[in-house]
């Protein structure tokens, strides 16, 4: 059992190698940080980087702050300062690090400054610490100094100890992820002494600075933040040393925390809390928002939310947005599944009676939560009351129309009501009231309809309860008719804009559902890579009212591949969609990474990695999308991305059956041609071998032989190369048809005479009208033809048996047919014997390559006519060739 307790957790260990490696592949971090400006930051940051010069580390000053001090300034000497970029800003030149300078100087080492420095508007990232991250993210290692106050988790506490707001932050996940941290220490008084000197900033910022910042409460406060910060990173840094070792020590079960925000101001201070109480637990975090069918449609609303969540994801937790029709259930419910332990909420400041009228989601919590500890956190002193901090459901509309609306609707139920008096009793009319306020509930909204409801009561009273036109009642009977009246038309009327808000919502989220399907569906049809691009494009332009563009990748580069007419691309526009394509990131407005661009760029990702960037980029600069809509950009993005992939495997997959096609022609051909020409060059060779020998006797007559059996083998050679030839140039296009007038007869005495030896043996008629025009045609081209028709006849053809060759005239065009009396060709070749390698493979002595008839065919094409084959009645092939007896247009013939 010892042994056991004493064996690291596998788990573990092989998370701490896979977070190890990603490490090395990264730039290391080190942060030299500090309480307050003037403790000796920089200067030990430049004191640390000549220790690392003099090992031989390359390194070089990216960005650093002197601000005047001389033995700054005197640091830096001896060390290669890059060169920074000057950004022109509202007249004013600004100078900021040159990140493509650093990354193209490639050292071991960068120096960077004021880690958290927000970065001049144009620039590629807003923040500083995200330049810093790019660099390490090319595996160049970066120091770089920071002041406590500047941590996000920790601006509220820095604002309540010292009066003054800091404005730039950083998340704490960046000093959660540095490699080293090392605390620069000066005591508060030694620091201020240096201020009174000048060494921090100038006598006259300084005297102010005493006033409103360095007082010594403020700075032994922040000193002591600063100090427990660097203990919990080497805390942390001790625990995973014990981990990996398996050292024995308590290892109590892991802590979950959610904290419920909703779309009130005060709830990034319930996620920075959330921050601080997970990071003091070590445990996981999560920030939920329940999305309830009444805040659905409030853009302010959803601005603060999304604030909210991102901030929560920027300070290293989760961010959940869950429809829900209550807080309290909807929270609890996610709790209970996600092994929550600690729930965080917001103490409400609202007034004591609306808690009463309403409940407080506070308590249904804390009764509901069982074994979750509840934390509540208050809010900010000096708050409005009213403005509440959980999420409600309740929100009136503010529209004053509206109201004015609901007070009309009741005076036409009261004067309804005045109509029909005299038909119904008093108590009857109550039933007109509570119609106003269901359609004052279902196309006002809640705040009209209560309205509707409380005049509704006094309308009652007041002109149908005696005595009329005074709101005193004499029966008492009727209070309890009022109180009836009021509660079923409040009940009534909350009921009624829930179901209109939920069916709203459900709308909303069914169009955008029947979006995505649709662009699904046609994405699905759509077989070419041009015409997913512009389906995409047309579905952002419909469902966002957003101009588009989609660049793909072509190597190491982007090109567009479509855009909408009203996208305007320029050099800036290709460059930050060049980020998000290089970085796999989202880049452009509403981002982090160059926010000031007019288009928001979205990577194309699949499984092969990112192959194309779509960009999204509205009408109007001031047009921003909300998060629903966002998410479904997002989920296009994901859609275009895999039709585009599909599209793109598609056309690689066609490649492939063309290439295998290739090599399937280049097997035939080399088998072909290498039996073809090895049998001549055999028999040639044998003949040549035998002459030569001089120990061998041979008759005259065996000598003729062997002579004229290496002819014949020549010429078969001869004709194979020629056929060849022919092919290559009808393929190349390069075959040259000079058209003349020429007699059939002659034509066809040209091609019988290379074939006289061969056609002694076979009955030969030949059929040809006195009165025969002359064909326009390449004398020396149409012979070829007819002598491969002819030989292809021989070939197929038994020994003895005829040949007929025959010409005539029909309508516009000369034809000549060339039959035989073989074995003919099977039905289901008659189309392919014209095709390249093709042969029927009938007698099994017939050689050749397959190429004769596919000769023929381009040749006869190439005059402007046709050629085909058929069977004949008895036995034997028919192949026919049509010439037009009148000189085609070239256009036409080059079709």
């Amino acid at each position: 059992m010892a042994e056991d307790y004493q064996r690291p957790n596998p788990d573990e260990l092989l998370a701490r190698v896979q977070a190890e490696e990603q490490r090395q592949a990264r730039g290391r971090l080190k942060i030299f940080l500090g309480y307050a400006a003037g403790v000796g930051k920089t200067y030990a940051m430049l004191e640390a980087a000549h220790q690392r010069k003099a090992e031989g580390i390359d390194l070089v000053v990216a960005c650093v702050e002197t601000h005047g001090r001389t033995e700054t300034e005197a640091m830096l000497r001896g060390l290669q300062v890059v060169p920074r970029r000057q950004v022109e800003y509202r007249g004013i030149t600004l100078p900021e690090m040159d990140v493509d300078a650093v990354l193209a100087r490639r050292p071991q080492l960068a120096l960077v400054d004021e880690l958290a420095h927000t970065n001049a508007p144009g620039s590629r990232h807003p923040k500083r610490y995200q330049d810093v991250q790019e660099l390490l993210a090319a595996g160049v290692d970066v120091y770089a100094t920071l002041n406590i106050q500047h941590l996000e988790s920790l601006n509220d506490v820095v604002a309540q100890i010292t009066g003054v707001t800091v404005r730039e932050t950083l998340p704490d996940r960046v000093i959660d992820e540095t490699t080293e941290v090392e605390l620069t220490d000066l005591p508060p008084d030694e620091l201020l002494a240096r201020l009174k000197e000048g060494k921090v900033y100038v006598p006259d910022q300084a005297a102010r600075a005493i006033q409103k910042f360095f007082r010594p409460g403020n700075l032994t406060a922040l000193r002591e933040l600063a100090m427990r910060r660097a203990a919990r990173r080497v805390d942390d840094q001790m625990r995973a040393y014990m981990q990996t070792r398996a050292i024995p020590g308590p290892w109590p079960a892991q802590d979950h925390l959610l904290v419920c925000v909703s779309s009130n101001p005060l709830a990034e201070r319930l996620v920075r809390a959330a921050r601080r109480l997970a990071k003091e637990l070590d445990a996981e975090w999560t920030a939920l928002y329940v999305e309830l069918p009444g805040r659905a449609r409030l853009q302010a609303d959803r601005e603060q939310v999304t604030r909210t969540l991102r901030l929560a994801e920027e300070l290293g937790g989760k961010a959940i947005t869950l429809p829900g029709h209550s807080v309290a259930p909807a929270a609890l419910d996610y709790a209970r599944k996600h092994n929550v332990t600690k729930l965080i909420v917001g103490k409400p400041i609202r007034p004591r009676w609306r808690e009463l009228l309403r409940g407080s989601i506070v308590d249904q919590v804390i009764r509901e939560s069982g074994p979750i500890d509840v934390h509540v956190i208050s809010g900010i002193s000096g708050t409005k009351p009213g403005a509440p901090l959980e999420t409600s459901s309740w929100q009136p509309h503010r529209p004053w129309l509206r109201y004015a609306q609901s007070l009309l609707l009741v005076g036409a139920g009261t004067l309804l009501s005045t109509l029909v008096r005299p038909l119904f009793a008093p108590t009857n009319l109550v039933m007109i009231y509570l119609l106003t306020v269901v359609i004052a509930a279902l196309y006002l909204g809640r705040g009209p309809s209560f309205l509707a409801a409380f005049l509704g009561v006094a309308a009652f009273d007041f002109f149908f309860v005696p005595p009329q036109f005074t709101l005193t009642v004499y029966d008492s009977e009727y209070l309890l008719t009022f109180a009836g009246l009021l509660i079923v038309s409040l009940v009534i009327s909350d009921l009624a804009v829930r179901v209109r808000e939920q069916a709203e919502a459900a709308q909303q989220r069914e169009m955008q559902t029947a979006a995505l399907y649709d662009l699904s569906r046609n994405l699905t049809a759509a077989m070419s890579l041009d015409e997913i691009v512009w389906l995409i494009i047309n579905h952002v332009n419909r469902t966002f009212g957003r101009e588009a563009v989609i660049f793909l990748s072509d190597g190491d580069s982007l090109t567009p591949r479509a855009f909408s007419p009203g996208f305007a691309l320029n050099d800036d526009k290709r460059a930050v969609a060049a980020w998000a394509f290089k970085h796999g990131q989202p880049a452009g407005r509403d981002t982090d990474t160059l926010p000031a661009a007019d288009a928001r760029y979205l990577p194309l990702k699949t499984v092969q990695g990112v192959i194309g960037v779509l960009g999204v980029q509205p009408p109007d600069p001031h047009h921003h999308l909300m998060p629903e809509q966002r998410r479904l950009l997002e989920a296009f993005a994901s859609q275009a991305a895999l039709a585009i992939g599909r599209a793109q495997l598609a056309d690689q997959a066609q490649q492939a059956q063309v290439l295998q096609a290739t090599e399937k022609l280049q097997t035939a051909l080399l088998n072909s041609i290498s039996h073809d020409l090895r049998t001549p060059l055999v028999s040639i060779t044998g003949a040549l071998s035998n002459l030569q020998e001089d120990d061998i006797e041979l008759d005259k007559a065996s000598r003729r032989n062997l002579v004229e059996n290496a002819r014949e083998e020549a010429e078969r050679l001869n004709r194979l190369v020629g056929n060849l030839l022919d092919m290559t140039r009808i393929e190349a296009g390069a075959l040259r048809v000079a058209r003349e007038l020429c007699d059939v007869q002659d034509v066809i005495g040209s091609a019988l005479d290379p074939l006289n030896e061969r056609l002694r043996a076979c009955p030969l008629t030949i059929d040809i009208p006195q009165d025969m025009p002359l064909v326009p045609m390449d004398f020396v081209l149409m012979t070829q033809v007819l002598v491969n028709l002819l030989d292809n006849a021989l070939k197929y053809s038994p020994p003895g048996a005829p040949i007929e060759v025959k010409a005539y005239v029909a309508g516009s065009e000369a034809h000549i047919e060339i039959a035989d009396r073989g074995l003919g060709i099977p039905p289901g070749d008659l189309e392919r014997v014209f095709d390249k390698f093709y042969r029927v493979q009938q007698p099994s002595q017939v050689t050749g390559t397959g190429l004769g008839l596919s000769i023929c065919k381009g040749m006869v094409e190439a005059h402007g006519g046709r050629i085909w084959a058929n069977n004949r009645e008895g036995g034997g092939a028919l192949v026919t060739l049509a010439l037009p007896l009148q000189i085609p247009d070239e256009n036409e013939a080059a079709k």
